[in-house]
């Protein structure tokens, strides 16, 4: 009977509970003492908890409040600082403005422009040198509150305004109120700016110092209206209508202004003002002004102009004196309310930076075991991840005999926590890493072998089904029967290019080499030979271009698959347009069909393809076309892209330059072979028979205009008809199997033929022609009189030749066909390839 879990491992086995409890290092024990074999929760709380709690006590708790009261203190004494500009430009303004009044009168009553535009002048100036210093020491606030900015602003805007009103006054075509409201509201504004500090709701003393000097400055600008009031009068001779009332006004806004100077103002400052007060110049002015005022019914007296200026000029100046005492006051004030701030800002900001310190060399004592730690591990992923892994990779990947072994460096990281078993746990991973690898090299490897051993086998079984199918096609003469060993043929001839996309799949190179340049006509030609549909290509517009001969194979067969997918994905009444031209120094291949097309984001997988070649698996299988073809762009340097046109696709490639070969000399071709001859014969007799001729018993094959071509070739003329079934060439005939002179012909399957025997060659007996046209011309025969000089003269007429038992081929195919099967049977297993390219679960074209 079986027993329940046991109580004392918690109902896990054994085996687990050793999995579970492993140890990376067993032969260590861990100490609490060394600071690296402390657990990576201890570390990273005491790095983190010990400075975090000293900055939340001490940083966050009074640094960020002293810090700001410290920035709005010294950015209040800055500004009350300024007012000594500011009370400068104040008091020329007053100048300037009173003394504008006066000359204003004098320019009613008649006066000498001249000589008014030459009093005011240095006054004048005096208020510009007064404003450029406030402008100069302004510039140090320029970052300070936005209240305050706009207040200077607005002064400065108020100062334009009165520079822009100076030239009105020598012509006084304005009135007196027109041109003195521009300085009453100047001076209005600088007041303004005065009065703009705020040291904070805190700060009971600061902003009362503000007010004193303020008020100050408001009593010493009502005085200073009085003057240009009486100074007006005094100067036209006679009060205006509104001078009373003005006067009155202004009066008692001065004892208003006053008052509040008396109740915010200190002992000392009061008792600086009485004693300016009672000043015998101070009394002369105050004495003078008392004269103006009314007695009665009696008008006010008209004071003397020059006497009144020059004694209401001493009572300013000492205004002025008592103002700049006040001012300093608040100045001196405000700066030891600063640098007190500043002194426990930087006492509290030193403790803090104290702790701080010592947190920090406690965190750096920690903080240096784990950097250490994780600096070596982090050493030695990136070695792993960036040089030896892909190393052995590439290794691995390229091998080609036995597979090499591949050491694991040990982890550099030897401690016992938490960093040192990653650092185990993360070899224990490359070392499974590199085990897979090889496993997967070797797979393969015998991958790739068993596809090139199928490939090979059955390229031999191909080249022999061809050869045969050469023979049953010389010896055959019924049209019916020849054109069904036509069909054989191009579907032997797309079996031998399957196993061409088999070796692409194992990534060995193709067995058909050239070794000479090939026009690029020739090429394209080749490859529509290469298809079952070859009828439908139309070629157009090809350059003379040359291509290299070790990359015709490959091209051919790049070529071949392009055109492929473009007939089978097409109508079969339509055609597919193939042009080539030269741009710059490289060619330019267009495969244009009217198909089925593609959807945008099939088209922009295809083309991701195309530009980046996947590795061989299930997927490239599937899409075998596609998979070829990528890899053989790879291979050859050709760019290729699929675009979408209205109805179809276009498939452009790019040659580039070392594909390209140069236009050499003129050469013969080689001679023809027995296809091409058989394929020309065939279209002669065809010709003789249109004409009118009797057809010889030999001739096979349909009638073929002589100008068509056999394959993918120009559209015939109009008056020429076309062929009724087409005669299969293949594209080594294409490409000119036929070995040169010298014994370095281009590849075919029977191999370079042997020299020719020495001495002149005997010439035909009788000219092969292959009709006559409408004209009645003699049809020449391409390259049959140079391949009769090759061979011994034909009789002129071939002997009778026995028809074929069709039994006889009918058991022949049988046993070719049973043949090809037991070939196939021989040490392999059949793999089944869907077709390449093929459809989507949409029906969309891949």
């Amino acid at each position: 009977m079986a027993g329940g879990p046991d109580p004392a491992t918690g109902g896990v086995s054994n085996h687990r509970r050793r999995r579970f409890d492993v140890r990376v290092v067993p032969h260590r024990r861990r100490s609490p003492f060394r600071l690296r074999d402390w657990r990576m929760s201890t570390k990273l709380a005491t790095v983190l908890v010990v400075p975090s709690v000293a900055f939340l006590v001490l940083a966050g708790v009074q640094t960020s409040a002293l810090v700001g009261r410290t920035t709005a203190l010294n950015d209040f004494s800055r500004q009350v600082g300024i007012g000594r500009e500011i009370t400068a430009v104040v008091h020329q303004l007053q100048q300037e403005r009173d003394r504008s009044a006066g000359e204003l009168g004098e320019l009613r009553r008649g006066g000498d422009r001249q000589a008014a535009a030459t009093a005011l002048r240095p006054l004048q100036a005096a208020s510009d040198r007064a404003m450029a210093d406030l402008s100069r020491a302004a510039r140090p606030l320029a970052d300070a509150d936005a209240s305050w900015r706009v207040a200077f602003s607005e002064a400065q805007e108020a100062y334009d305004q009165v520079i822009d009103i100076r030239p009105a006054i020598p012509p006084a075509v304005l009135s007196n109120d027109t041109i003195l409201s521009n300085y009453h509201r100047a001076v209005g504004a600088l007041l303004d700016l005065l009065a703009e500090p705020t040291p904070g709701q805190d700060r009971a003393a600061l902003s009362d110092s503000v007010l004193r000097y303020v008020q100050l400055a408001r009593v010493k600008e009502l005085s200073s209206r009085v003057r240009a009031q009486l100074y007006a009068a005094a100067r036209a001779g006679r009060y205006g209508t509104e001078d009373r009332v003005i006067l009155t006004d202004l009066r008692a806004q001065q004892l208003t202004a006053l008052g509040a100077f008396r109740v915010a103002a200190t002992t000392d400052q009061i008792r600086r003002y009485d004693e300016t007060s009672v000043n015998p110049m101070f009394l002369v002015a105050t004495q003078l002004e008392e004269r103006s005022l009314p007695a009665g019914s009696a008008a006010p007296e008209v004071l003397p102009s020059e006497q009144w200026w020059s004694a209401s000029q001493q009572r300013q100046e000492l205004l002025r004196q008592v103002e700049a005492g006040v001012l300093d006051d608040a100045v001196r004030q405000a700066d030891d309310a600063s640098s007190g701030q500043l002194r426990a800002t930087l006492l509290v900001v030193g403790g803090v930076v104290a702790v701080l310190l010592v947190a920090l060399l406690i965190s750096l004592l920690v903080g240096r075991s784990v950097a250490r730690s994780m600096r070596l591990l982090r050493s030695q992923a990136l070695r792993i991840a960036q040089v030896e892994l892909p190393d052995a990779l590439d290794r691995l990947r390229t091998v080609t005999g036995g597979v090499p072994s591949i050491d694991v460096a040990p982890a550099v990281v030897r401690s016992l926590d938490e960093i040192g078993e990653l650092a185990e746990a993360f070899v224990a991973v490359h070392r499974s890493a590199v085990t897979v690898a090889v496993e997967q090299a070797l797979m393969r490897r015998n991958v790739n072998a068993m596809f090139v051993n199928l490939a090979r086998r059955s390229q031999v079984l191909v080249e022999r089904q061809l050869e045969l199918l050469d023979d049953l096609e010389r010896e055959e003469s019924d049209p019916d029967q020849l054109g069904n060993l036509f069909k054989l043929d191009h579907l032997a001839a797309r079996m031998r290019r399957n196993d061409e996309s088999l070796l692409v799949l194992a990534g060995t190179d193709s067995t058909r080499r050239w070794n000479r340049p090939v026009g690029l006509g020739t090429v394209l030609l080749a490859a529509a030979a290469e298809i079952e549909q070859y009828q439908r290509v139309r070629l157009d517009s090809v350059g003379e271009v040359n291509v290299v001969g070790h990359a015709v194979g490959e091209l051919v067969h790049m070529l071949a698959e392009l055109l492929e997918n473009a007939t089978a994905f097409s109508r079969p009444d339509t055609v597919v347009l193939v042009t080539a031209r030269v741009e710059a120094s490289a060619a330019l291949i267009e495969i244009v069909d009217d198909g089925l097309g593609m959807s945008p984001t099939a088209l922009a997988e295809a083309n991701a393809v195309l530009a980046s070649p996947p590795a061989a698996d299930v997927a490239a299988v599937e899409r075998m076309g596609l998979f070829v073809v990528s890899h053989l762009a790879s291979r050859l340097g050709v760019r290729v892209q699929l675009d979408a046109r209205q109805s179809g696709l276009v498939a452009r490639l790019v040659l580039p330059a070392a594909l390209l070969a140069p236009a050499g000399a003129v050469e013969l071709d080689p001679p023809a072979p027995a296809r091409m001859l058989a394929a020309s014969a065939a279209r002669g007799a065809a010709a003789r028979r249109m004409a009118g001729a009797p057809r010889s018993a030999g001739a096979r094959g349909p009638a073929v205009a002589p100008l068509d071509l056999p394959v993918a070739g120009r559209p015939p003329a109009a008056t020429v008809p076309r062929q009724t079934r087409p005669v299969p060439v293949r594209a080594e005939d294409v490409l000119a199997p036929a070995a040169s002179e010298d014994g370095g012909g281009w590849w075919s399957r029977q191999g370079p033929t042997g020299a020719a025997a020495p001495g002149p060659a005997a010439p035909p007996a009788t000219p092969v022609t292959a009709g006559t046209n409408e004209r009645g011309l003699p049809v020449r025969v391409p390259m049959a009189q140079l391949s009769a000089v090759t061979r011994p003269a034909q009789p002129e007429s071939a002997p009778a030749r026995a028809e074929l038992d069709p039994e006889a081929v009918g058991g022949m195919l049988s046993r070719l066909y049973s043949g090809v099967r037991r070939a196939e049977a021989e040490d392999t297993t059949e793999i089944s390839v869907p077709p390449s390219w093929g459809h989507d679960e949409g029906g969309r074209r891949q």
